[in-house]
């Protein structure tokens, strides 16, 4: 299996910055520093590497950085998304934990190429010892003369920051985290104008998440056709995948696009307990619900998993088995949308409200005839009416979960209880 993100892991202090120059950490940063390479071919290699955004929209890394107006006078800045609240995703943690300095290589980089010379690494509040780590981090880099101003009597200049969020999951949302860095409420702002024209301070932006940046260091290192050649079309690469639920090893694997799912499942131990797989949430519990049929024989990439019906997201995979009452899980789901709705939009402040509590009765015993096309309808006025993702991340898992397991809401209505036995896990 190829290591790009954690590469280091089976040596000790693999966090250090003597570990991570031991293994040509620093080495593409310090070329720049140099003059040896320049932003230009940097683009060239990332395209060709088919690097997507590890965070979940998928998009281009090296079309993204080419779009900052690199070469326009003025302020302008990098953020890394580690804000990482969707429920099944535990990647971007373990990569601060463990290999903090690919992040700071990463956004160094991209810095250079965008013509940026101040960054923010947005943590979540709840992950204090990745915040740390990353912090020490930041202290060893600072200390070894590879950030500050004119680096090592460069023209080059680069200071970085932490950023501790307070845990709303909202601030996952490229625009609402530029509002919480900026000490504001953390919601969505319109688009247009784009970060990447208006962002931070009102200077031009560019949030890449924590996989992404780390990324960028090894592909830099040995190539962008070595990185595209490890995945399959359109979806270059190796990806981190949190595999969790019940399954009988639960942790991250890093393995190259286009595996299997039968075969990730079975890195993974397989279902426990002897039980049967019943579904799988392959992105996050914003992405489509998948049955077992479907999901054994997907593959982990892009296209691979649109092909099943759901979305790659940010490579959540929650593993359910026969045990599982979709109503139960379900309204679950409900509720922490709801509850994490900032309350910006109509649509999703109200709607999301509607989901839960009609679940929530269906799980009390009180489900009506009418209750599965009303939840149909609510979600359909969510979709695509809000300013950000929040709202369809809502609707989507409740649309997917009445289509694919409609017998069990159906059940539960008419019956007022789950047609599952022992469920509740």
């Amino acid at each position: 299996m190829r290591q790009v993100c954690f590469k280091n892991l089976d040596q000790k202090n693999c966090h250090s910055l003597e570990v991570y120059e031991k293994n040509g950490g620093y080495k593409v940063w310090r070329k720049i520093l140099q003059g040896k390479i320049s932003a230009d071919e940097i683009i060239a290699e990332l395209k060709t590497s088919g690097l997507r955004g590890r965070g979940g929209a998928g998009f281009p890394t090296g079309l993204k950085w080419s779009f900052m107006p690199r070469n326009s006078t003025g302020q302008k800045y990098v953020v890394c998304n580690s804000d990482e609240g969707e429920p099944g995703t535990c990647k971007d943690r373990d990569i601060l934990r463990y290999n903090p300095h690919s992040v700071i290589e990463g956004m160094a980089i991209g810095s250079f190429v965008m013509g940026a010379t101040v960054g923010y690494n947005y943590i979540r509040g709840e992950f204090m010892q990745p915040f740390y780590r990353f912090e020490d981090a930041l202290k060893e880099a600072y200390d070894a003369g590879l950030l500050g101003k004119n680096i090592q009597s460069s023209k080059v200049s680069f200071d970085l920051y932490t950023h501790l969020g307070a845990g709303a999951y909202i601030c996952g949302e490229e625009t609402a985290l530029l509002e919480s860095i900026e000490g504001k409420k953390g919601q969505p702002r319109f688009k247009p104008p784009f970060p990447a024209n208006v962002g931070l301070f009102g200077k031009p932006t560019t949030i890449n998440n924590t996989e992404s940046f780390a990324s960028v260091p090894e592909i830099l290192q040995k190539g962008g056709q070595w990185f595209a050649d490890i995945g399959v079309e359109n979806s270059g690469g190796c990806k981190l995948f949190s595999v969790s639920g019940h399954i009988k090893n639960p942790a991250n694997f890093e393995v190259p696009m286009g595996m299997p799912f039968a075969q990730l499942l079975e890195l993974a131990g397989g279902v426990r307990d002897g039980g049967k797989l019943k579904a799988v949430i392959p992105g996050g519990s914003s992405t489509p619900i998948l049955t077992a049929k479907a999901a054994m024989a997907m593959t982990m990439d892009y296209d691979g998993i649109e092909k099943a019906g759901s979305m790659l997201g940010a490579g959540s995979v929650i593993v359910m088995d026969d045990s599982t009452c979709m109503v139960k899980t379900l309204t679950r789901l409900a509720h922490f949308y709801y509850d994490e709705s900032c309350g910006q939009c109509t649509p999703c402040r109200e709607g999301t409200g509607w989901l839960y509590r009609v679940l929530k009765r269906i799980m009390d015993g009180g489900g009506k005839a009418d209750d599965i096309e009303l939840l149909f309808g609510v979600s359909d006025k969510i979709m695509g009416n809000t300013i950000c993702a929040l709202g369809d991340a809502a609707a989507m898992p409740v649309e997917s979960f009445l289509r694919n397991f409609p017998e069990e809401f159906e059940y539960y209505i008419k019956h007022g209880k789950s047609m599952v036995e022992g469920s509740g896990k």
